[in-house]
């Protein structure tokens, strides 16, 4: 490690491989300018079952702008991207000559389409053969080919996924969720448009807002965070706190969904530049993949009971989130509780049916993930996850 000044704090800021985030434009005529500017013929459209559905939704204004560079789509990727629809995917994408991916949905769509671009740099047709390229793993560093395939993200929920360059996928085969992290696998532009949201189920879209919440208030926290970060993860935290209940309250407005967006991106800033996540995000990653809970609603149940407990290491420090939700004089926890609630969301684990008895194992698994390990108090055994778990239980 470079020497660093006393008294200073050293680090640094990533700058991810990601050219525009174009906002407040129908998604199809955003899309279909991107594609132009890229200089793309065959673009092939990933996303999900739901969102197939629909006469005049968001996947369907999108191909219909396509027009004739519209060469195939995939709308079967289902929650958590498992390894074997990415697979699948790729495959169709391969089959059809595709030069550009456009993603339309939510994380586990975004998450798939990344994921896609590696299985078709390396010629990947297996979920086996996904493997090497898992961090730490032999392939992990692999150069892109040159004149890689790349992709676009259409958001229709609020989990921000489209802002990293980390897929989670699941290996169904243990059950559990892993990462595959490549610069290129960011998407090169991202499209948020409100009325992309709007037929989006708002059980999800609360839940999955929930989820940037965590990503503003986990990052705050973080033993990683700087100036740079810091403004950034309170603004996402703002802007999300204020817009949610007005979404709730005022569901075709699109100004609130707008404003819930750019609070996504505030959020997800800190951690695509390279502060670390803690325990909430660590333990939902068991929760989602092994559990089957949610993808948001692991960080509506978690997140609470994580502030609770760092709070004899950091409570001085939660009090900016207090003030970033309107409410400086109140613990930070009790406030999202209140949001969370407020949103027709769960906030035990036993509202997502967790049991008890399964609590142990949660905390066994939960100490394998890196946002465990990072969590800004020191977690170093089972017994101190149980003891979050408890206080969320």
């Amino acid at each position: 490690m470079p020497e660093h000044y006393p008294g200073i704090a050293a680090g640094h800021y990533l700058i991810q491989a990601q050219e525009r985030i174009l906002f407040g434009t129908p998604a199809g005529e955003a899309v279909l300018a991107e594609v132009e500017r890229q200089g793309a013929t065959r673009v092939f459209v990933v996303s999900t079952r739901s969102l197939a559905r629909p006469a005049d939704g968001p996947l369907q204004r999108v191909v219909a702008a396509l027009g004739p560079r519209h060469v195939g789509s995939f709308a079967s990727v289902r929650a958590h991207s498992p390894r074997e629809d990415v697979i699948a995917a790729a495959a169709l994408a391969r089959e059809a000559k595709a030069d550009l991916l456009v993603a339309v949905g939510g994380g586990s769509v975004i998450d798939a389409t990344k994921a896609m671009q590696l299985c078709l740099w390396f010629g990947l047709t297996s979920p086996e053969a996904m493997e090497p390229y898992r961090p730490g793993q032999a392939r992990s560093k692999a150069a892109a080919p040159d004149g890689a395939i790349r992709m676009i993200a259409v958001s229709t929920t609020l989990s921000a996924s489209e802002f990293t360059p980390i897929a989670g996928i699941t290996d169904s085969r243990i059950p559990a969720k892993q990462s595959f992290n490549h610069r290129f696998l960011v998407p090169r532009s991202v499209v948020l448009d409100p009325a992309a949201t709007l037929e989006t189920p708002f059980d999800l879209l609360a839940s999955t807002a929930i989820r940037s919440v965590d990503h503003a208030v986990e990052s705050y926290c973080s033993p990683l965070a700087h100036p740079a970060s810091e403004a950034a993860s309170l603004q996402g935290l703002r802007l999300l706190s204020r817009a949610l209940p007005r979404i709730k309250a005022e569901p075709a407005a699109l100004a609130p969904r707008m404003e819930a967006q750019f609070g996504m991106w505030q959020a997800i800033q800190p951690m695509s530049s390279g502060v670390s996540h803690g325990a909430s995000h660590g333990i939902g990653y068991v929760l989602g993949a092994t559990y089957g809970v949610g993808h948001g609603q692991t960080s509506c149940v978690m997140l609470p009971a994580v502030l609770r407990w760092n709070a004899a290491l950091n409570a001085e420090r939660q009090r900016a989130l207090s003030a970033a939700m309107g409410a400086p004089d109140r613990l930070a926890p009790d406030l999202l509780v209140e949001l969370i609630k407020g949103l027709d969301q769960p906030t035990t684990l036993r509202e997502v049916g967790i049991a008890r008895a399964a609590l142990d194992d949660i905390a066994e698994r939960a100490l394998g993930y890196e946002p465990v390990r990072a969590n800004p108090r020191k977690i170093e055994n089972a017994k101190m996850v149980r003891e979050i778990l408890d206080l969320a239980w």
